[in-house]
């Protein structure tokens, strides 16, 4: 289990592995930036071949945002 940093003000600070930690932080952000859209996150479409051909449409789409500005 990743754990959390401890907080500045503790007595015996936790030991935290930095690697798995980030790790975990970039895969909590690939999922939430999908669910920023409503269609996803209140799922409107009512078959499920809709809502996953609608989530495949999404996921292009922010795959190719990161093309654009990248320098």
């Amino acid at each position: 289990m990743c754990r959390l940093p401890s907080r500045k003000g503790r007595n015996t600070p936790q030991k935290t592995d930095w690697r798995r930690y980030r790790n975990r932080n970039r895969i909590e952000r690939m999922f939430n930036r999908p669910k920023q859209m409503r269609r996803i996150a209140t799922r409107y479409d009512k078959t499920a071949l809709s809502f996953m051909s609608f989530l495949n449409l999404a996921a292009t789409r922010l795959w190719i945002e990161s093309f654009i500005n990248v320098t």
